[in-house]
């Protein structure tokens, strides 16, 4: 139900003051002073989860902010990189992306290789004798440029050592944890939450195993949290300019509600999300799902807004321009990651439509130009394969499985029987392994704040949980659609980062380092309450619970249209003894008593009225 109070007529002006006051004035024993524009984005600002205007975290906050998730980078450093060479030969699917990579920079693109030896096919890579590598090009089903970052670290530090293919992959799993920690800081501003966030990510056995190999995920993984953090600062930004638009007082002039500027944080999402296709293609599935949530977004800003026409607002003013700026960008970001291909006319498929031109046969999209209709041709044959990848492996998870850890991935099975490094070992038998398998507790955590983040999403509409799932469904979900296919448990380290800001969002409700958010406070930025789980009476305290949240609103200065200087008390003088009546025993429900009406004096007449019900003051 929704109540309204409004003011009787205005009672005379006491004797020696004028009735007309520009800011103030005064109804039976209330002071209403008519809102200031900036008042009105300060309302607005934190309506929609942001600081209000000039605001900002305190310093120690925003220096540890920074200080902590650093200094756990500097941790995972040193898990990553201490000892990378080891183990000191190609395993696992390094005997793909290394060597693809090595001929990537040989010759511009890759090359097939002809093993002497189909039981031992990298013993002279591994020792840097590359006798098997050919000039002929190869057909590979990833884009280039993972393998470009992994071509890198074998400049910098050779390609006969394990620490020169996957000193990128090291690099890479470190810029995680400092991103995780920064994007939980932005969710949470709390520096005790980010170091946290980061922390636990630095130690997870996945995000080490990952990081300790050359593979392309940690790259994707890098490539995609970088770019949801930037999908994040653009909420945020396009968020701070309605804000600041709808708080003019011509607002009702504009019934989509305003524009979101531009959406320069977008574009950058875009480049980020482009070159993690770059790498896999599951950048993509990323970049659609994050598209749909900048949408939604929106949509929700706007109902928050209460504009007359959110949807269409959504669709016209913030659709269409989040689409012009993400989706071109993240096209035009994968293509430009294949420009090596686009360059070396020996390429794979590179002169296809210049060969089916000269053998006389029918070239379909003609109208291309040829170079993009054999990229094009090139991308049709590869999701061809990817559709087809259905043979069983003995190491394939099914994604339902993958954030319990029921079937991590083998990469290394050594038994060691030198002496010395038995005496290392200090056993008569000592094996050596390294599989995907993350921390359990970390994990199987994750999958109970999951539950929790899934229900504070959908019963408290809390915005920080909506953002995590949408990391889940940007990294998770899409899995569910290919479950079919040849898939396997290595793959979430780019849902890690998730897992723990899940983690760390349920350990700061239940330790109360974060507030519950309400539907006036979608971020539990003003809210001084603390989570606590639903006891049996829930349902019977809901009233009283609602009508708590609309005496903080009232006490909070702004109501509605109008910022009160009153306490709450003088209004709701006949709700008094509602919360102690309640909690007697025996006592009736309490119900919603009608309010007294009070209606605000005109504004000035040279402010004009914020919308329709600029002459009342609305709790909902």
């Amino acid at each position: 139900m929704t109540e309204l109070v409004t003011a009787p007529e205005e009672a005379d002006a006491p004797p020696g003051e004028s009735p007309e006051a520009p800011e103030t004035a005064r109804t039976a024993g209330v002071e209403l002073r008519f809102p200031t524009v900036r008042d009105r984005e300060d309302a607005l600002r934190t309506r929609l989860g942001l600081l209000a205007v000039g605001e900002k975290l305190a310093r120690r906050t925003i220096m540890w902010g920074w200080l902590g998730p650093i200094l756990m980078a500097g941790i995972a450093a040193i898990l990553r990189i201490w000892n990378l060479q080891h183990p000191e030969r190609v395993i696992f699917d390094e005997t793909y992306y290394v060597k693809d990579a090595f001929t990537l920079d040989t010759f511009g693109y890759s090359t097939k290789w002809e093993p002497v030896d189909e039981d031992n096919r990298n013993q002279f890579f591994n020792v840097g004798d590359h006798r098997e590598m050919t000039d002929v090009a190869a057909y590979v089903v990833h884009g280039e440029l993972g393998k470009w970052f992994i071509a890198l670290g074998m400049r910098l530090f050779g390609v006969d050592n394990g620490l020169g293919w996957r000193f990128a992959a090291a690099v890479a799993g470190v810029v995680c944890v400092l991103l995780v920690g920064r994007i939980a800081l932005r969710l949470f501003r709390s520096a005790g939450l980010a170091t946290l966030a980061a922390g636990l990510l630095a130690i997870d056995g996945n995000a080490i195993a990952l990081s300790r190999i050359g593979l392309l995920d940690v790259f994707l993984a890098a490539l995609v949290l970088a770019g949801f953090l930037a999908v994040l600062k653009d909420r945020d930004a396009s968020r701070a300019h309605m804000a600041r638009r709808h708080a003019q007082p011509d607002w009702w002039e504009r019934p989509l509600g305003p524009g979101t500027g531009f959406r320069a944080w977008l574009v950058v999402a875009g480049v980020l999300l482009g070159a993690a296709a770059g790498v896999k293609w599951s950048g993509f599935y990323a970049a659609a799902v994050l598209g749909l949530a900048a949408w939604l977004w929106d949509l929700n800003a706007r109902q928050l807004l209460q504009v007359r026409k959110p949807a269409m607002g959504s669709v016209v003013k913030g659709g269409i321009p989040a689409f012009l700026a993400l989706v071109p960008v993240t096209i035009l970001a994968y293509v430009a990651s294949w420009f090596s291909w686009f360059t070396h006319e020996n390429a794979y498929m590179r002169q296809w439509a210049v060969n089916e031109r000269a053998a006389g046969n029918e070239l379909p999209r003609a109208w291309l130009p040829d170079s993009l209709n054999s990229f094009l041709e090139y991308h049709i044959r590869m999701a061809t394969f990817h559709s087809g990848l259905d043979s069983e492996h003995t190491y394939e998870a099914h994604p339902a499985t993958w954030l319990l850890q029921i079937r991590p991935t083998s990469m290394y099975w050594q038994e060691y029987t030198d002496e010395d490094q038995q005496a290392l070992c200090g056993a008569d038998r000592c094996i050596g392994a390294i599989s995907s398998l993350g921390n359990p507790f970390l994990w199987w955590a994750g999958a109970v704040a999951l539950v929790l983040v899934v229900w504070m999403a959908s019963r408290w509409r809390d915005g920080r949980a909506g953002i995590i799932l949408a990391g889940y469904a940007a990294t998770y979900l899409p899995w569910f659609v290919f479950w079919n296919r040849t898939v396997f448990h290595f793959y979430v380290v780019v849902i890690g980062p998730f897992v723990v800001l899940a983690v760390v969002y349920a350990i700061g409700l239940i330790t109360q380092r974060l507030a519950l958010a309400s539907t006036w406070d979608p971020e539990g930025l003003a809210s001084t309450r603390s989570f606590r789980f639903p006891s049996p009476r829930r349902r019977r305290g809901r009233r009283a619970r609602r009508r708590g949240e609309r005496a903080a609103e009232l006490s909070s200065g702004v109501v509605g249209d109008a910022v009160l200087t009153h306490t709450v008390g003088e209004i709701l003088d006949d709700e008094a003894h509602l919360s102690a009546d309640a909690a007697s025993p025996g006592s009736p429900k309490p119900r919603w008593r009608p309010l007294r009406r009070l209606t605000p004096p005109a504004p000035p007449s040279d402010l004009d009225p914020i919308d329709a019900r600029s002459q009342r003051i609305g709790m909902v």
